[in-house]
């Protein structure tokens, strides 16, 4: 039976980085050979690796609960759907290190693959967003999480598989620093001095919208976010996984305003480049477990 990849459950390292592929037209014979080396060079550990749907049906698979990202429409803004082939999250300590790794997986790839976006990411402070606020706090404890984001029952193949949710979020840092501080902690429904959660907080608090309980079923998930910047642009990489894309999906749905009408307090400030949905295989015998993709 296959085990969950590892990084996932695994507290966030220091420095992250997002490798993005597309397939490159007409590869299909180096394709197979280009995945099984893969599977040789990543553990689950340093790097995650998630298969996109296109990759999936172009070697024939079909992974049960595996889609594209919807694309969400809301009063002022969009959260575009940006499908991609294949994800490599890279893992460590230095970003000197991601780079060198990640330099191996593209050239151990460009036979079939061609890379679209490098994203690096990065643990700020005790870990909290860029705005300053603790990011995940509603995480499930380390015992509850292997329930969350672990696929069960579904045969070998799917045994100890995850859904991974990856979204670009770009912070307008001008104009939530411009918000009075008592504002700022309505948007997000907590207090940034002490992380407590307000009470009296308006209902587009961003606390408020997303609440895993409120929702039948409960939409849990295990949050592996970090900040990323590129001069003095910056934001969050948004990374969730789930057994299901319920919860992501249950969670976009109020947030967007498609529930009740009310949006998401925090598009006041933020907008989404990117979103992809991608399957993580598990990891038997030290290697990813590809036999779903026949491989």
């Amino acid at each position: 039976m296959s085990a969950i990849q590892p990084g996932i459950l695994e507290a966030p390292a220091p420095v992250g980085r997002y490798l993005t592929f597309v397939l490159k037209p007409g590869a299909e014979a180096d394709l197979k050979e280009a995945m099984g080396k893969l599977a040789t060079l990543t553990d689950g550990q340093r790097t995650v690796v998630g298969i996109g749907l296109s990759l999936a049906l172009r070697l024939g698979a079909q992974i049960p609960g595996l889609r594209s990202m919807p694309a969400y429409v809301g009063p002022g803004f969009d959260v575009p759907s940006t499908p991609a082939a294949l994800l490599c999250w890279l893992r460590g300590e230095e970003r000197g290190v991601l780079l060198q790794r990640s330099r191996r997986i593209e050239a151990t790839l460009a036979p079939a693959f061609r890379l679209v976006q490098v994203q690096d990411g990065f643990k700020h402070g005790s870990g909290r967003d860029l705005t300053g606020y603790e990011d995940g706090t509603e995480n499930p404890p380390p015992e509850e999480a292997p329930g969350i984001v672990g696929v069960t029952g579904q045969g070998e193949g799917m045994e100890g598989s995850s859904f991974l949710v990856l979204q670009q979020w770009e912070h307008d840092f001008g104009t939530f620093e411009s918000t009075p501080h008592a504002t700022q902690d309505d948007i997000i429904g907590r207090r940034r001095s002490d992380n407590e959660e307000l009470e009296d907080a308006p209902a587009s608090a961003h606390v408020k919208r997303t609440a895993q309980e409120s929702f039948t079923p409960e939409a849990f998930m295990l949050r592996r976010s970090l900040p990323w910047t590129e001069g003095n642009r910056g934001g969050l990489m948004f990374v969730c996984f789930c057994n299901t894309f319920y919860a992501f999906e249950a969670q976009m749905k109020r947030m967007t305003g498609g529930e009740d009408g009310i949006a998401d307090a925090l598009f006041s400030f933020s907008r989404v480049l990117t979103g992809a949905y991608f399957w993580c295989p598990g990891v038997k015998d030290g290697r990813l477990n590809l036999s779903l993709l026949g491989l």
